[in-house]
């Protein structure tokens, strides 16, 4: 019998690494869980949350069978750049990792590695986010 890649399309969740507000929001929508063992597929980080915690949760997540996509603020994406590029090199496509804006920092799409993708695919993209073509 070979080995299951994926649980199943029903079993799947979202791994969400924010701001009080993102996760908060995130959790209320239904995409909170908490399985048996206690472990969440979310963690709220803060100022006061150290970077080795954020990097072991952002492992926990990619590394879960049951997660298909990992959420996080760009702010928090920057405190973990090093794991997220590690987690590209890897060449995984599951859990796919999607940057998004939080609501105290300006998002600046030539950091996130999707819109990096955008920018190959559809050049004319860059124009109108306003950077310059490289």
């Amino acid at each position: 019998m070979p080995k299951r890649k994926v649980v199943g399309q029903a079993d799947m969740k979202v791994g969400i690494l924010g701001d009080e507000d993102m996760v908060t929001g995130m959790v209320l929508a239904g995409a909170g869980h908490v399985d048996g063992q206690g472990r969440k597929n979310f963690m709220v980080v803060d100022g006061k949350t150290r970077r080795i915690d954020i990097e072991e949760k952002f492992h926990e997540l990619t590394n879960r069978s049951d997660v298909c996509i990992v959420l996080l603020t760009q702010g928090v994406a920057e405190e973990i750049r090093y794991a997220i590029t590690a987690y590209y090199a890897t060449g995984k496509v599951i859990p796919t990792i999607l940057e998004v804006p939080s609501k105290d920092k300006t998002y600046d799409p030539t950091k996130d590695a999707v819109m990096h993708r955008v920018f190959v695919f559809v050049p004319q993209a860059r124009e109108e986010f306003g950077l310059s073509i490289a």
